[in-house]
């Protein structure tokens, strides 16, 4: 089983782009240039995934004014591993309702809210889970979730969750409202090959917006290996002197299974 989890407090990646590639999950990371200001990483990510491409539960997370919060989260989702597990193993139309559950209940429990009045900000957090031909998110704030595929591509659609500004969990925290605020949606995949990249803001808002539009990240993974495509995107916004962090984490999942399509068309066979 793959097994990640990190943050910018451990390894910060000042100006020297990272990127791992674990089976078939690449995951990059950048802190930023030096030059442009950029003196730490609060950024932060986990990864649990089957080697055998059946799953992969992943946590995206950008922090801001120190690392706590994202060290918070990932410290919770830690503990509850066992737990979590549980719920990730059993069938997919099981497991992806049972883990939002889970995940949210954890977010808006007292005792998580009480430990994040007690630190120093908050992040965006971002959460994934794949299993089969089904995709899952839950997204508080602004970090984003892209989805891959040519005939969602020919649709326009390439992103799945809207970023969320002025939405967090930690000392300023949207679960502490009394109505709590965050995204999660359910996709079903496409049949074939299906790119799933998860990324903070730094990619997105690097000066220059070299991807700022979605088909230019796509392009940079389609014409490469996966990992070597992560590594140009890093390699790009350092030269474009990005001051902001930015982690991505990607993969492919295929799907054999015929996809919904409207009546009209199945009629036709």
């Amino acid at each position: 089983m793959i097994d990640i989890c990190w943050t910018g407090k451990d390894a910060p990646y000042l100006d020297d782009p990272d990127v791992r590639q674990d089976a078939h999950i690449t995951v990059g990371r950048f802190g930023g240039n030096t030059e442009a200001g950029q003196y730490k990483n609060e950024d932060g990510c986990l990864v649990w995934a089957d080697e055998n491409r059946e799953w992969e539960f992943a946590i995206i997370l950008d922090a801001h004014e120190s690392a706590e919060s994202a060290e918070l989260v990932l410290q919770h989702i830690q503990l509850k591993k066992e737990d979590i597990f549980e719920i990730l193993m059993l069938p997919a139309h099981t497991a992806i309702p049972g883990v939002e559950k889970y995940i949210l209940s954890l977010l808006a429990s007292e005792e998580f809210r009480m430990e994040c009045s007690k630190i120093k900000g908050e992040t965006a957090c971002l959460f994934a889970f794949r299993k089969g031909r089904y995709l899952w998110w839950l997204s508080i704030g602004d970090c984003v979730l892209f989805l891959f595929h040519p005939e969602l591509v020919a649709m326009g659609q390439h992103q799945m969750n809207q970023r969320q500004f002025f939405e967090w969990t930690g000392r300023a925290n949207a679960f502490d409202l009394p109505v709590p605020c965050y995204t999660t949606g359910r996709r079903e995949l496409r049949a074939g090959l299906n790119t799933i990249l998860l990324t903070t803001d730094g990619l997105l808002e690097c000066p220059g917006l070299p991807f700022e539009n979605p088909e230019k990240i796509m392009s940079a993974l389609k014409y490469a290996s996966e990992g070597q495509g992560v590594k140009e995107m890093l390699d790009v916004i350092k030269a474009h002197q990005v001051r902001d962090s930015t982690t991505i984490i990607s993969w492919e999942a295929s799907s054999s299974s015929r996809p919904l399509m409207p009546g009209n068309l199945t009629s036709k066979g």
